[in-house]
């Protein structure tokens, strides 16, 4: 594809945008409320060290570190001697139970996270795990583990041997950000990034119950991206998800990062800008813009690109210090929406250290597609006080849960049209590093907000792992 368009210009300079009818939410829902039911340990000596400002077991982005299936909720991370653990437990128990699956963490660098899936066509639970652009480790269960609970004993002998394949299928030596997505039919998908930081393309591979196949690459390193400052050749596209709604159309939002630091006004900010936004209707194989145009082919020659037309759904330069792999969700009707960070345009143009500034003036946007199919975007007025990432959920009446670092939870109403952001959870007592882990798959299955966090600590002291658990409205 060619021109580099920007789509949704009534964004452009909007801060916060007025209410809107939602489309779903009646007079009689109810707004957003959280009530904490309980809090359950997971570790009282989980592996602990910092790296790029994160944590190895709570990475944001780490897709499905936590899952419930068929009752039972799944949480993966390492332990303090660095192996990797599973635990489960019944919806509602107070323990967990745990094997190891015989891999331990290489290196101390918080991009090696675990993650989960569930391919619903034989009842296996995946994880993939320990890699940064590099080789990666993969681990199945036998077959009808998660469809038998609690008939089938949670055992080390439940599990195959770790693996470098996708049983047998190499996939690339730079491996990084594993990501398991169940499709509408019951098989597994696996996004992945190939290559590295600043020059890396998204891919997606698909498991059927029987063999894993490579679908191939899917967006695009080169083109030409020019900010005000100067250009760049090369970069890669960071997701803030890939879901499918519940009528089977697979979403992902996204941010480019630049590898040339010459579109920055400063070299401490971050090479991170726009916000963009494509769907495909065909499992992941065609990739569609906003707007309906076919803008990449998975594992073809055409792959979405910086350059491509009506990408961009909220406009943003470099010089602000945007947040990559932040948060989306889909509500009711399938609209997608998303939450973004970055410092904005009233505390200067200019970041010149992106950990300092977007702690000191940083803020979440809610950026989401309305029923006439226009994008709006309302800032949440509550500060970071964190470089971190913030996590969004929507609950049955289509009401909008930020989950900010430190375990601070605020909420909007879909009736207010997404303007009436407050605090609902402050975090008091939980002495939260940062980032959690959201339970994403939770939330329709029993209405429950459920996250994983680790406890502050210092250098590699070990600390405790927690699951705390909100109702949600009922």
């Amino acid at each position: 594809m060619h021109r580099r368009t920007l789509l949704a210009a009534a964004l452009a300079g909007a801060v916060v945008t007025p209410a809107f009818p939602s489309g779903t939410a009646r007079a009689a829902d109810p707004g957003p409320s959280v009530t904490r039911t309980g809090t359950t340990t997971l570790d009282s000596q989980a592996l602990f060290f910092v790296s790029y400002d994160g944590l190895v077991n709570n990475n944001a982005f780490q897709k499905n570190g936590l899952l419930t299936y068929k009752g039972y909720q799944y949480a993966a991370w390492y332990t303090a001697d660095r192996n990797a653990v599973v635990g489960r437990r019944a919806l509602g128990a107070g323990t967990w139970s745990t094997v190891k699956v015989g891999h331990t963490l290489r290196y101390n660098d918080s991009h090696n996270v675990i993650s989960m899936g569930v391919s619903r066509v034989d009842g296996r639970l995946h994880l993939n795990m320990d890699s940064h652009s590099d080789g990666f480790t993969y681990v199945k269960s036998a077959a009808g583990l998660m469809d038998n609970p609690a008939g089938l004993s949670w055992t080390a002998s439940r599990f195959g041997a770790p693996q470098s394949t996708l049983d047998g299928l190499a996939l690339t030596s730079q491996f990084t950000y594993p990501q398991f997505v169940s499709t509408p039919d019951g098989k597994l998908q696996l996004s992945y990034r190939v290559a590295v930081s600043g020059n890396g393309r998204n891919a997606l591979a698909e498991y059927d119950g029987t063999k894993w196949t490579n679908l191939g690459e899917w967006s695009s390193s080169t083109g030409t991206y020019t900010s005000e400052h100067g250009s760049s050749t090369a970069r890669n596209m960071y997701l803030h998800g890939i879901d499918y709604d519940r009528n089977g159309r697979l979403h992902s939002f996204f941010t480019w990062r630049e590898q040339n630091g010459a579109v920055m006004c400063n070299s401490g900010g971050i090479t991170n800008h726009d916000t963009g936004y494509v769907y495909s209707d065909d499992r992941g194989r065609t990739w569609r813009n906003n707007a309906g145009t076919v803008v990449g082919v998975t594992g073809g020659s055409d792959k979405v690109s910086v350059n491509d037309a009506g990408l961009v759904v909220d406009p943003l330069n470099p010089d602000h210090s945007l947040m990559n792999q932040e948060s989306q969700f889909t509500d009711s009707a399938g609209r997608p929406h998303a939450i973004i960070s970055y410092v904005p345009g009233r505390f200067g143009q200019c970041t010149t250290n992106y950990v300092t500034d977007r702690t000191r003036n940083g803020r979440a946007f809610h950026v989401r597609r309305n029923a006439s199919g226009t994008w709006q975007k309302t800032e949440i007025p509550v500060p970071l006080n964190s470089s971190q990432r913030t996590k969004l959920i929507l609950d049955k009446y289509d009401n909008a849960y930020a989950i900010f670092p430190f375990g601070r939870v605020a909420g909007a109403s879909a009736a207010s049209g997404y303007t009436d952001w407050k605090i609902l959870f402050d975090g008091s007592g939980l002495n939260a590093f940062g980032e959690v882990v959201i339970d994403e798959t939770r939330v329709a299955q029993d209405g429950v907000l459920s996250f994983m966090y680790q406890e502050k600590s210092s250098g590699t002291t070990p600390s405790a792992l927690h699951v705390i658990d909100f109702r949600l409205p009922a």
